[in-house]
């Protein structure tokens, strides 16, 4: 305060050709020493009487001060009552903040409802999400701890445990709070307390050797020089916290340099202080040196304090007294706006100014509290609404030098005049753990969840104590301790780690894999075999066997066989949208056409046996015609439901991503199930009939009769059929497309086999039976045994 009142008083530019003075109360952390002080103040008298003012000259300006809350709150309240000005430079109680009770308090210091916001930016900042907090059984402890708790609630960290620090008890309640401490697994504790309140804690827990803590101070003890101390070192060496934002005071070292015990022979301090600071005696006047027993060599007082590096000097660490030098600027920046006001322009009643050398206290406050000035380091200050400047702290970090020291480092800043986000500035490469370790420690109640996994509260826990399951099956976590999992992409799929998403496999009957390319391959070999034979059939046309069978019948039969081969073609590869509309009609139709065949070979077999017998009404029947209308009337029906299918009801190409979630089956949609069991229903209902009439003429004495080759090849059919079903239902994917070529193959196989093998085994290795002498005999040898029959 003197070094900033001797600038003022120096400077032309401010309150030209006015003195500022000052005069100093020692409140000594008392409440009734803070009142007596402010009264003698205002009232100018030793035994003060308020409401009256004793001293003419000079004018009271304002009060500088108190430093702690309580302090400051009795001064305002009373000071408050006659509007004189106060300006406090360390009090930090949120209470002070409230403009109905404390109109005119004001203060160069953030509230701790900052503090306590930037204490909750930095414990999250570091991903300490199980904490303690203690806290002075005072206004700043008490108002401090709860705004911080209210900060934490609803984010990512949880209190583990809050205890007071009873200063009214000599040991501050230690050995309670450090049993707390050791039971729970909190490694970072919150500290609101002051250096004198905290010490005798500190001292208990080096008594019990409680280390491994990280301690996040306040601004009340983060830069302390008593906590300082060397033997303190072991306990409190991972230390981080808020400071009072520290500035330039050009000029002051070397005004703290320049003080001298003779320059202020009145100071019983400064004796003592010398003689600490450079380990020798001060000569007392009144004491014969020689004659007194002590040792200690004589201070000669040429010492020089810029020659040492202490405490005292050390500008990083006057944060405190930065902020009176800022208190006093704005009383000197007031004033010197008071004493500007022109006349009619002024602030008061019809445009009036106050009188520099005779005004009231409101009226000063007025310009205080509307003050706004630039100190020679470049800072701005300017008072807000509720008498606060904007809120700025220094990050702290400890750091132990090589010789046990320890040294308060800056290591990032907190502005909350920057926008939400950047107005945390933290420099972690500076910072040092326990003994120069880089790795920030852990706090949590429960160990981190790793990728692949999410959070799940633990019943009757806080949220901070979780249990840690893995993700389900179809969804990721790609960052640690997420409380949700999220679902892929429809076309992705979670990797085996279940952190990211890989795209899934596409799963079709692929001509490139081996399954495809077998079944392909065996449709084009059997779909030949018809083919041979109908070229065997139409070079021996002529022959009896081929003729007995109805010729024409047979080439059909023998084409509709291999389309039936060939529409099997149509389910390998990628089922595009014509595909799917058209192979189950192609399956449905040339099969329809094949087994209509084979029941007018049937029928006709049964026509051409009764139409031998006398006066048979059949004989008109027999001949090309019937069978041609058989087959007409059958194929048109399955063509009829194939329309009716594809106009309602059609098939499409779809992405089926449920039958197996990690892959894609690209398959069709048949539309209407019902069309398409209807479809092929209608097969089994021609294949029944074919059976049956087979079955009933299977013994018909005819020569080269098909009844019981078309029997076994129908029986064959539907053996096939019957167990595709089943098979059909439980198989997805490519397999369940071949499964249905597998029943075509087989089908269709089944029917070339029984019916026209055996008529080829006659006509290539037994030609001798494809003969119209061979047939005669037959017939005579078979009208015999009708006859002993």
């Amino acid at each position: 305060m003197v070094f900033s009142i001797e600038q003022i008083n120096k400077n032309p530019n401010l309150l030209p050709n006015i003195t500022m003075g000052f005069r100093f109360y020692d409140s000594c952390r008392m409440m009734q020493r803070s009142i007596q002080g402010s009264l003698w103040l205002m009232t100018g008298h030793n035994q003060p009487v308020p409401q009256f003012c004793c001293q003419r000259k000079p004018l009271l300006v304002g009060t500088v001060g108190d430093a702690g809350s309580s302090g400051s709150i009795v001064i305002a309240r009373l000071q408050g009552l006659y509007r004189v000005s106060q300006i406090s430079y360390v009090s930090t109680s949120p209470l002070l903040s409230d403009r109905h009770h404390f109109p005119s308090f004001l203060r160069t210091i953030p509230s701790d409802s900052f503090q306590s916001r930037g204490l909750a930016q930095l414990v999250l900042y570091f991903g300490w999400t199980w904490v303690g907090i203690l806290v002075e059984d005072n206004d700043y402890g008490q108002l401090g701890g709860t705004l911080l708790k209210k900060e934490l609630d609803g984010t990512s960290a949880c209190v583990a445990f809050s205890e007071n620090i009873i200063l009214s008890r000599a040991d501050r309640n230690a050995l309670h709070i450090i049993q707390v401490i050791k039971s729970s697994s909190a490694s970072a504790i919150v500290v609101f307390s002051s250096d004198a309140g905290l010490s005798p804690l500190v001292d208990e827990m080096v008594r019990q050797n409680l280390t491994g803590r990280v301690w996040i101070a306040s601004e009340g003890w983060s830069t302390s020089t008593l906590m300082s101390m060397e033997k303190y070192l072991n306990v409190l060496n991972m230390t981080i916290g808020l400071a009072i934002h520290s500035g330039e005071m050009p000029g002051f070292l070397e005004h703290l340099n320049n003080v001298h015990p003779s320059s202020s022979p009145d100071d019983a301090l400064l004796p003592k202080f010398w003689e600490e600071a450079f380990g020798c005696k001060w000569p007392d006047p009144k004491v014969n040196f020689s004659m007194s027993q002590n040792t200690a060599k004589l201070c000669t007082g040429a010492e020089k304090l810029g020659s040492i590096q202490t405490s005292y000097n050390d500008m990083a660490t006057l944060r405190a007294p930065y902020n009176i030098y800022r208190a006093v600027y704005a009383f000197a920046n007031a004033l010197h706006n008071l004493s500007s006001c022109r006349k009619g322009q002024g602030p008061f009643h019809q445009g009036t100014c106050a009188n520099i050398m005779d005004f009231q206290p409101w009226q000063l406050l007025h310009y205080v509290k509307k003050v706004y000035f630039q100190t020679k380091d470049g800072y701005q200050s300017l008072f807000n609404e509720n008498g606060e400047v904007p809120a700025q702290y220094d990050i702290i970090n400890w750091h132990r030098d090589t010789d046990g020291t320890v040294r308060h480092v800056t290591v990032g800043s907190y502005d909350l005049g920057l926008p939400l986000g950047q107005n945390l500035i933290i420099n972690d490469s500076a910072i040092h753990w326990a003994s120069g370790k880089s790795q920030v420690p852990l706090s949590r109640c429960s160990p981190s969840c790793p990728i692949g996994h999410r959070k799940a509260g633990k019943e009757g826990e806080p949220v901070c104590c979780f249990m840690c399951l893995p993700c389900p099956q179809g969804e990721i976590s790609n960052q640690t301790d997420s409380t949700e999992c999220s679902k892929c992409p429809w076309d992705k799929w979670p990797s085996s780690t279940q952190d990211h998403c890989i795209l899934k496999s596409i799963e079709f009957l692929s001509l490139d894999e081996i399954l495809g390319s077998s079944l392909m391959t065996i449709c084009i070999f059997c779909s030949l075999v018809p083919v041979v034979i109908l070229r065997l059939f139409v070079q021996h046309r002529n022959t009896p066997i081929v003729k007995a069978n109805n010729r024409s019948l047979s080439y059909l039969l023998l084409l509709s066989l291999t389309l039936c081969f060939l529409c099997s073609l149509a389910f390998i590869g990628y089922p595009t949208a014509v595909k799917c509309l058209l192979r189950q009609a192609a399956f449905g139709i040339t099969f329809a056409l094949c087994v209509s065949c084979i029941l007018a070979k049937t029928i006709m077999v049964v026509i051409a046996f009764n139409a031998t017998k006398p006066n048979s009404s059949l004989r008109r029947w027999v001949g090309p015609q019937l069978s041609y209308i058989i087959i007409s009337v059958c194929t048109f029906i399955q063509v009829l439901l194939c329309v009716c299918w594809l106009v309602v009801s059609h098939p499409f190409s779809v992405h089926n991503t449920h039958s197996q979630p990690e892959i894609i089956i690209v398959e069709c949609n048949e539309g209407s199930p019902v069309a398409f069991w209807c479809m092929l229903g209608y097969l089994g209902v021609l294949a029944t009939i074919s059976f049956i009439v087979a079955f009933l003429a299977r013994k018909l004495p005819d020569s080269f009769n098909e009844a019981q080759y078309i029997t076994f090849s129908m029986l064959a059919f539907l053996s096939v059929w019957l167990s595709f079903i089943p098979a059909y239902l439980s198989t997805k994917g490519k397999y369940m497309v071949a499964m249905e070529i597998f029943a075509i193959l087989s089908s269709s196989s089944a029917l070339v086999s029984c019916i026209y093998f055996p008529k080829c085994y006659i006509i290539l290795l037994r030609p001798e039976m494809n003969s119209k002498e061979y047939l005669i005999r037959r017939e005579v040898n078979q009208e015999s045994k009708a006859k002993y029959a």
